[in-house]
């Protein structure tokens, strides 16, 4: 299976640069699995797909300021890192811009001084581990120094920092927003549950496993980055009654689908815990969990599109992002959405 299968043309005018002034208020599509019509609606219209005893999972990982721009000490010359996941203590995985700059022992200054990084190794995919050394709180420090990880094709500033963050967001530990639940506000959700829906929460921190390119030709070949997860023996249970009962459960971002098809065992139950997970989800893949997705409209050529041809079929969804850009769709992190049921 080549990559190139999951090509497709954006004109760069429906990359959504800023969030709608209401969450919910964004356009979603409805694509169902059993090759029904296809229908456009408003996010806030989702409740109408739901039915009593559904179960909705949702990822409450909390996006951390992650971006910090620095300077080398010794030249001064400008470095960007991106904090990527904890390895432990204050002992960092990362991304860092120049990485070429960035050599082994170089020291890294944030903030005069407040904040400085020692790289002290690299990773497998060009990446840097850098140990930090500061004074005080972490968070408080990272809150004033750092900036919101937005994605590259986002220029535009971001004003408001909790656009950028789920209402549900909980757990502090990612690099980048499950996108998916930024259309979500307290009403609605506070209206789905009044339907009958159960809500379950779990947490997967998102880090270069979920929005890092694929570089080769054909998709067996590309490999995950891992990335921790956790189900707490609550949320497991909510979600073992739903199996057992056959009722319908639908995942709010591949971020939570991941995390699910990776937890599940052998009786096909989740089992609760926590963990790293790499899998990978293109099409062939057999579901052992998922029933439905919620999901925004993803780059070509991404592990993100794979997945979401995986559960509603390659030339199903591709269909339905040529007729979402033909109706001027916005797309990606701040776009619109996508319901899979």
């Amino acid at each position: 299976m080549r990559v190139d299968d999951f090509d497709f043309f954006l004109p760069p005018e429906l990359i959504a640069q800023t969030p709608l002034a209401r969450r919910d208020d964004s356009r979603l599509l409805v694509l169902p699995k059993n090759n029904g019509l296809v229908e456009h609606k408003k996010f806030y219209q989702i409740v109408d797909y739901l039915i009593p005893g559904d179960t909705l999972v949702l990822n409450n990982t909390k996006v951390i300021p992650a971006r910090l721009f620095g300077k080398r000490a010794d030249t001064n010359g400008k470095i960007e890192v991106l904090l990527l996941k904890r390895i432990v203590g204050n002992t960092w995985e990362t991304l860092v811009k120049p990485g070429r700059r960035a050599k082994l022992n170089s020291l890294l200054v944030f903030g005069d001084g407040r904040l400085l990084g020692r790289v002290k190794g690299e990773t497998d995919f060009g990446g840097r581990i850098i140990d930090f050394e500061y004074e005080g709180d972490w968070h408080h420090l990272l809150d004033e120094l750092g900036q919101m990880p937005l994605p590259p094709y986002i220029t535009a500033k971001l004003e408001e920092k909790d656009r950028y963050q789920t209402v549900y967001a909980q757990y502090e530990g990612s690099a980048a927003a499950p996108t998916a639940g930024l259309h979500f506000t307290p009403e609605l959700i506070e209206k789905i549950k009044r339907k009958g829906v159960n809500l379950v929460y779990i947490t997967l921190h998102v880090g270069l496993g979920t929005f890092r390119p694929i570089q080769v030709e054909n998709v067996e070949e590309h490999r995950m980055h891992e990335e921790f997860y956790q189900i707490t023996p609550e949320a497991a249970g909510l979600i073992n009654q739903a199996i057992k009962n056959k009722t319908r459960i639908i995942a709010v971002g591949t971020t939570s689908v991941r995390t699910l098809e990776s937890a599940v065992n052998e009786h096909n139950l989740i089992e609760p815990g926590q963990g790293w997970t790499n899998i990978f989800i293109y099409p062939g893949y057999q579901f052992k969990v998922v029933d439905g997705l919620i999901t925004n409209f993803h780059l070509p050529k991404s592990t993100l599109i794979m997945l979401v041809c995986a559960l509603a079929g390659k030339e199903r969804v591709m269909a339905a992002y040529k007729e979402a850009i033909r109706l001027r769709y916005r797309f990606y992190s701040f776009g619109d959405a996508m319901l899979i049921i």
